[in-house]
């Protein structure tokens, strides 16, 4: 491995103190007591929970989590969607000494089933009787399990205390049960280095692994995180994205505890737009694909400008895409800016609802250079953070100050960072986690015996300490000539493209390269009739031999600007998206290239098929 990077900053002093979950939080109640810790629309309208009502409810359920039978260590596993409940019943474990552990939405019975028995829980949180339904399917299956508890038991027909079934509104009762001072040993108990909250991974090449997060690593991470972002109590974050994800536990659970920020939980991903422009959030975290989709809206709409119109939004953008470029610079912005922004860059963030977002964020996957222009044309920067489960997080940020549009970002401040021989990017610091539970192999392999953890990716850092992350060490395609080709480089390519929805570069041992891409359905019917086709959905499209052309002319672009052996000799499109639900995707929206690769082999066996 190579020395660590000169921009790298030296380690935090070990005397900073550390801390736990339940400090943190209580140390918040005191500060705050009867500002908004949370928000939630019920019934059409938007209901608040203080802080102090939050911390009430969490001591009720964890005394509950007691009585229900959880003992120190075991796990509580958690299905639903984002809501105050699930804050509560997260919180609460920890305070109870057990171990919350998140489960996607999406996961089926066998999934749940396996998280479940793997993390030894004793209680499993389900949202609602569709999550219990899986359950029961599965309940002879885990002989640890004593209760289940479903959140939404409107319908009145799942409690059943004979079979271990029980109402989240029922808790509070069991709670009573058990005394103030049996919590308050069990919180007493538990020290800063103990595991907090484990975080399964997507499992992209196999079984999740179960990522063992610490109090410590939780709660520094955490203020670190804050500190950087220029957030006042009172003020506004959503919650949308998984909560199994650590990014999200980072930004809307543990993050507000350190600066009185409300969470407020989007009521769905359909309806994100609408409490978006409800919210008026003053940070906001974005996967690319939400992005991406934000992006296509965006297009759609202005494709309908006309005349005087059209030309102010396009020369806007052209202006705004300077000013955002000196601003990364440090140099002044083009004159007319201010115009610019009057004219067009106010408008749209204001009908996107980012018109008080200081902190946009994107993070979790890669996303194209052609979304970040996009948005920065819009006088919307966004700021990446490179990261993983595995250091609770960021490894890298971007700040409004310090950014640079393509890059991942600088080091994360008080953790150090280095680019080893062969190009993998390793961190170290106190945001690195414990281990894999039950997988000490693995975590071996992960951690090296020097406290480096090795991310799996590679990149590069350039001489003013910015990451650029070229790609995962185990996705390198290596053609039949035996050059090393970075895919999820090519992919970003294509996704500039700007009908291109989703995108997967093939080649692996062979003489050149393929791709499989996806359209997007708002977008298809502008390029479609610039291609000639009359095709008006992807299916159509997929069938078209005058939008195949036009496409492939398309790509033939990109392929000007790569080196021969990076250039893709055919494309073929999917008449549908890459999902979850397909099982192409994992939750965190990353590409399974081995479930891609077996579920369209007809498709990629006909693009090299006859080749020499």
């Amino acid at each position: 491995m190579s020395a660590p990077s000169p921009s790298s900053p030296s380690p935090v002093s070990a005397s900073e103190p550390k801390r736990t979950v339940m400090e943190i939080f209580e140390s918040a109640v005191k500060k705050w007591p009867s500002l908004p810790a949370m928000k939630v629309k019920r019934g059409g309208t938007w209901q608040a929970t203080s802080w102090s009502d939050y911390r009430k409810e969490v001591r009720q359920v964890a005394k509950a989590f007691i009585k229900l039978g959880l003992e120190p260590g075991q796990g509580v596993s958690i299905i639903g969607y984002n809501s105050p409940e699930w804050f509560v019943v997260d919180i609460a474990a920890i305070f109870a000494g057990g171990v919350p552990a998140g489960i996607y939405t999406t996961s089926s019975a066998e999934q749940c089933q396996y998280i479940t028995d793997h993390c030894d829980a004793a209680v499993a949180i389900v949202e609602n009787k569709q999550h219990l339904d899986k359950y029961l399917s599965i309940r002879d299956q885990l002989p640890k399990l004593k209760a289940i508890v479903v959140i939404d038991d409107s319908q009145g027909h799942s409690a059943d205390a004979a079979k271990g079934i029980y109402a989240y509104a029922s808790l509070a009762a069991l709670g009573a049960e058990i005394s103030e001072e049996e919590l308050d040993r069990r919180i007493a108990a538990q020290k800063p280095d103990d595991m907090a909250t484990l975080i399964y991974t997507s499992g992209t090449t196999g079984p999740p692994k179960a990522v063992m997060i610490t109090h410590d690593n939780i709660t520094w991470t955490a203020e670190k995180a804050i500190g950087l972002i220029d957030i006042k109590p009172g003020e506004s974050i959503i919650s949308y994205l998984p909560l199994s994800h650590i990014a999200e536990q980072i930004v809307s659970v543990h993050g507000p505890m350190y600066a009185g920020i409300t969470t407020w939980f989007a009521e769905s991903m359909e309806k994100l737009p609408d409490n978006l422009r409800e919210v008026r959030p003053h940070a906001f975290l974005g996967v690319p694909r939400v992005w991406e989709k934000i992006q296509a809206k965006v297009m759609a709409a202005g494709a309908q400008n006309k005349g005087l119109k059209k030309k102010i939004a396009t020369w806007a953008r052209g202006v705004g895409l300077k000013s955002g470029y000196a601003d990364q610079e440090g140099k002044s912005r083009p004159a007319f800016h201010g115009l610019a922004d009057k004219l067009v860059f106010s408008k749209v963030r204001e009908r996107l609802g980012l018109d008080r977002c200081r902190f946009q964020i994107t993070a979790a996957a890669p996303i194209s250079k052609s979304t970040l222009e996009f948005f920065l044309s819009l006088g919307v920067p966004i700021y990446e953070i490179y990261g993983m489960s595995e250091c609770t997080g960021p490894a890298t940020v971007s700040l409004p100050t310090r950014y640079k549009t393509g890059k991942a970002g600088f080091i994360f401040p008080g953790t150090e960072l280095k680019i080893a021989a062969d190009g993998e990017i390793c961190m170290r610091g106190r945001h690195v986690f414990k281990g894999y539970l039950k997988n000490a192999e693995s975590t071996a392999e992960t951690i090296d015996a020097e406290g480096w953890l090795h991310s799996g990716d590679i990149g590069v850092i350039d001489p003013d300490g910015f990451l650029r992350i070229t790609d995962r060490k185990k996705d390198l395609l290596i053609t039949a000539g035996g050059e090393n080709v970075a895919p999820q480089v090519l992919e970003g390519l294509l996704k500039g493209i700007a009908v291109v929805s989703q995108s997967v570069v093939l080649g692996d041992r062979m003489k050149f390269l393929t791709a499989l891409v996806t359209l997007d359905p708002e977008r298809l019917p502008t390029d479609a009739a610039a291609a000639g086709s009359p095709a008006r959905t992807p299916a159509e499209a997929a069938k078209c031999p005058k939008f195949n052309a036009w496409m492939m002319g398309e790509v033939e672009k990109i392929n000007q600007r790569l080196a021969r052996v990076q250039t893709i000799k055919k494309v073929t499109i999917l008449a549908t998206e890459l999902s979850v639900e397909g099982g192409e995707l994992t939750p965190t929206m990353k590409v399974k290239r081995k479930v891609v690769n077996e579920k369209y082999k007809g498709e990629i066996a006909a693009m090299y098929s006859g080749a020499e």
